[in-house]
């Protein structure tokens, strides 16, 4: 058996992550290990995330050969036991399912009943296994299963409930479900999220690079799979074997095709991808400079609407148009209809339980608030959640 004797260390926790000798950016850069030693080669001999942004690389070979250094002819040690291979790890099944049980207080859970409703958003947390975390309240587990129904691991996010943004301060809000279970080794092999849902063979599969993208876009293109990688460096060999001989449609955030399509040309061996160009060739440069993504897009259309008038479309025909769509909303006139209505109807003064997940204290107020914020955003896709929450306040009294 044959192993490779300088690997890239495997992520056992941040205390594996140092910082760049190029872009100086901390918890970043991963160093080469010598397997036989179990050493580091040299602070920077490593590879930097930051793929975009910084792309320093400096492989094992380039150093040896830039310091006169004799790499061993077979990277294979013949004296010495092979590295064993280690056995995958699960997260155990009490752990997964505890976070199942309510979604009051998840962040993103509210974002997607804003965008889609009470009866999508149980849809889609039953087909994602979106689950709740108490690690920050209000944060989402977004659980890695595979297609034997092994669960890998979790991420564990917090986003903002009205604009479904990333928190990323203080400090960014990204933790691991595996690394909570304080275990001093955890053997993690990760996959694809959303890989369960790849033992459906009659669709062709959407890879993007984040879980949010993901969900978000199989409610407007139900006709893919949709998966995601977890970051734009995750699209790799091991991960992508669940995709052997499938059709599969790469979908990278802005400023990314080259990268994907580089590991697209990597990856052929497993199957055929075609990487979406709609994006990098039809976005406005200023979301270029934000490095937009496909929900980025897609969220600024009714769900309805677009599924309705696309049906019939090839997909890359459908996102072009949102992509180049740079018109902007218009909500004056529904703002007006809105407030009309309010004012003509009784409000409940108690409690109401608008939908499974939010819960109205004082309903007045709240009308309040969300028109006011949306007569001055008016138009803006950040702010839609305001009028999300209205059009549902309105249909909720108007079943009484």
């Amino acid at each position: 058996m044959k192993t490779h004797r300088y690997i890239l260390e495997p992520y056992k926790g941040m205390c594996t992550r140092h910082r760049c000798p190029s872009c100086n950016k901390n918890k970043t850069f991963t160093l080469y290990l010598d397997t036989q030693t179990n050493q580091h080669i040299h602070p920077t001999v490593g590879r930097c995330n930051r793929a975009i942004n910084c792309a320093y690389h400096y492989p094992p070979a380039q150093y040896f050969k830039e310091h006169k250094m004799i790499l061993p002819q077979s990277t294979f040690n013949t004296k010495q036991k092979p590295v064993q291979i280690e056995t995958t790890e699960y997260i155990p099944v009490d752990i997964f399912k505890a976070s199942l049980k309510t979604h009051t207080e998840n962040h993103f859970v509210q974002y997607l009943l804003q965008l889609f409703g009470t009866d999508i958003t149980n849809r889609l947390i039953a087909q994602y296994f979106i689950g709740s975390s108490k690690h920050w309240p209000g944060a989402t587990v977004f659980w890695q299963i595979d297609n034997t129904g092994n669960i890998r691991t979790g991420k564990i996010m917090l986003y903002k409930p009205d604009t479904g943004r990333r928190v990323k301060q203080p400090f960014n809000h990204v933790t691991w479900a595996h690394t909570l279970l304080n275990k001093p080794v955890f053997h993690l092999k990760q996959c694809l999220f959303g890989e369960h849902l790849s033992k459906d063979k009659t669709k062709h599969v959407a890879v993007v690079e984040s879980e949010k993208t993901a969900i978000i876009a199989s409610v407007y293109l139900p006709q893919f799979i949709w998966l995601a990688a977890g970051s734009l460096g995750n699209l790799t060999a091991e991960k992508c074997k669940a995709l052997k001989n499938r059709t599969v449609h790469l979908f990278p955030d802005l400023n990314a095709f080259n990268h994907w399509q580089t590991k697209a040309n990597e990856l052929k061996h497993i199957t055929r991808f075609n990487v979406s160009t709609l994006l990098e060739t039809k976005a406005p440069t200023h979301h270029r400079q934000h490095g937009y993504d496909l929900a980025d897009y897609l969220v600024n259309c009714d769900y309805r609407e677009f599924v309705l008038e696309n049906k019939a479309l090839v997909y890359d025909v459908a996102i072009c148009d949102v992509a180049t769509n740079t018109k902007p909303n218009n909500w004056i006139a529904e703002i007006e209809e809105l407030e009309t209505f309010f004012n003509s109807v009784e409000l409940p003064t108690g409690t109401v339980k608008l939908n499974p997940y939010t819960t109205i204290h004082d309903l007045r107020r709240c009308i309040d608030v969300d028109l006011a914020q949306a007569k001055r955003r008016n138009g803006n896709v950040r702010f839609g959640a305001c009028m999300s929450r209205l059009r549902e306040v309105k249909s909720f009294l108007e079943s009484g």
